[in-house]
């Protein structure tokens, strides 16, 4: 990442909400801002103010504090889940009964910034940014999240069969039809964000998720362009700036139990559900167990609290339970990686060039799945079809073909050719007035007034 010549320090404020996949991008921008001389700010839940400040980047903490009970809210999610109401969940009762004190927070955290940086979920991020009357950014994490009718490279078509000309325009009439049928839903999810703006005395909102929640002047794309290329229907301006890995300082790095295990013997299989789904595991780990017996493989199941219970007498030769492992240190060292299809381990998998199983549930992470296997670089078995013999024989057909292995090689190379937290940099300084415009085919800067 190159060192800005400006001379001119601002301070900006980045808020996010959600888990550790949602709060790695922000850091590692605010790692790159502050390498630029700037002061950048982390506004989020208070349970990551250790994570932050340990990065030397200051924090502020904003309500709500909570990520979904899937303990005590069993019975209710198990109810809202399987009817395709997750964001109903996530908007209606995690989000909006805490809009009025997230605003209160971020307004506090903002005081004196030049620039605010939001993530989808921070609702009351837009409000902040237009009663103080200071320029935003809006970042968007996946592709799924833009729901573009045009975005062809799908989880309704993964891309492997030809499509006639004929064919493409019905996949984008069903695609603008579901794209449609959400904004119309989600439009009675935001009633108390209306309520609010019109408590602020700022201009009625038209749809909130279709404008108001993105930036007008600047969309940024976290992801890389081998996952999606921009649409006609995507907000503008907009700019898909690559993934931007969080590589935190003074990491521990490996377990000294994980460094022995991966240094006795071959490149094992490792099995993830990141931060949030592994609270809720389902059948994932033990199916892998009875599968790996069949197959004979290595494996790391990163299990989290529950790799404590887990007897190694219970597992299968060769196999390793543990609670946490960066992915960034442990996936260059598998054979392969089983993950759920959450963006951050998408891209974490991509980048170590190795080739990919996902067993996607819900949000984004179905459209995430059938891009990479669009991409010939992963297979994908539903959670409703996940069992041990349908994991022995996707696993079978994703180790013994090479051309998995030859294509996930080739995109890890294109996507360590990458810098998307210096991409993001650049964008922010270019929007702030701090550096010449850098010619973006994407990108074209306009100034708002609210």
């Amino acid at each position: 990442m190159t060192q800005s010549k400006t001379t001119h320090s601002k301070r900006i404020v980045l808020t996010t909400f959600g888990s550790l996949g949602d709060l790695y991008p922000y850091l590692a921008i605010a790692q790159g801002l502050k390498k630029r001389g700037h002061r950048p700010l982390i506004a989020t839940s208070e349970r990551y103010r250790q994570q932050v400040e340990a990065q030397g980047i200051e924090f502020y903490p904003v309500r709500p504090d909570s990520l979904p009970d899937f303990e005590g809210d069993g019975e209710f999610l198990s109810l809202m889940m399987p009817q395709g109401r997750a964001i109903e969940y996530v908007v209606c009762y995690m989000l909006m009964p805490h809009l009025r004190a997230s605003y209160r927070d971020l307004m506090a955290a903002s005081t004196g910034a030049d620039l605010l940086i939001t993530h989808p979920l921070t609702f009351a991020g837009s409000l902040v940014a237009e009663k103080i009357g200071i320029p935003w950014v809006s970042c968007i994490l996946s592709p799924y999240s833009f729901l573009s009718a045009y975005d062809l490279q799908s989880y309704l078509w993964s891309g492997n069969i030809p499509l006639s000309d004929y064919e493409k325009i019905q996949v984008t009439g069903m695609q603008d039809s579901i794209a449609r049928h959400s904004k119309w839903r989600s439009r009675f999810f935001f009633a108390p964000w209306r309520q609010l703006r019109k408590e602020l005395g700022l201009a009625p909102s038209c749809h909130p998720l279709v404008s108001d929640l993105q930036s007008p002047y600047l969309v940024l794309a976290l992801f890389s362009e081998l996952l999606a290329a921009p649409q006609p229907d995507w907000p503008s301006p907009n700019l898909i700036a690559g993934f931007p890995f969080y590589r935190p300082q003074n990491s521990e790095g490996l377990s000294a139990e994980l460094k022995q295990f991966l240094d006795c013997g071959e490149p094992p299989i490792t099995f993830t559900l990141g931060s949030i789904a592994v609270m809720t595991p389902g059948n994932f780990y033990i199916e892998a167990a009875t599968a790996l017996r069949e197959l004979g493989y290595r494996a790391v199941l990163l299990m989290g609290e529950e790799a404590k219970k887990v007897s190694p007498a219970l597992l299968p030769e060769g196999t390793l339970a543990v609670e946490y492992a960066p992915h960034s240190e442990l996936f260059p060292r598998s054979a392969a990686v089983v993950h759920h299809g959450g963006i951050g381990t998408t891209g974490e998998a991509m980048l170590a060039g190795r080739p990919m199983l996902v067993v996607p549930d819900k949000f984004d992470r179905p459209d995430n799945a059938a891009r990479v296997v669009r991409l010939g670089i992963a297979r994908q078995v539903s959670r409703d079809r996940y069992s041990a013999a349908v994991l022995a024989a996707e696993l079978k057909q994703l180790l013994f073909d090479p051309i998995y292995q030859e294509r996930a090689a080739s995109v890890g190379r294109l996507l360590q050719a990458e810098d998307g937290v210096g991409k993001a940099v650049d964008a922010i300084e270019d929007l702030l007035g701090l550096a010449p415009l850098r010619g973006s085919q994407n990108l074209k800067i306009k100034s708002q007034k609210y």
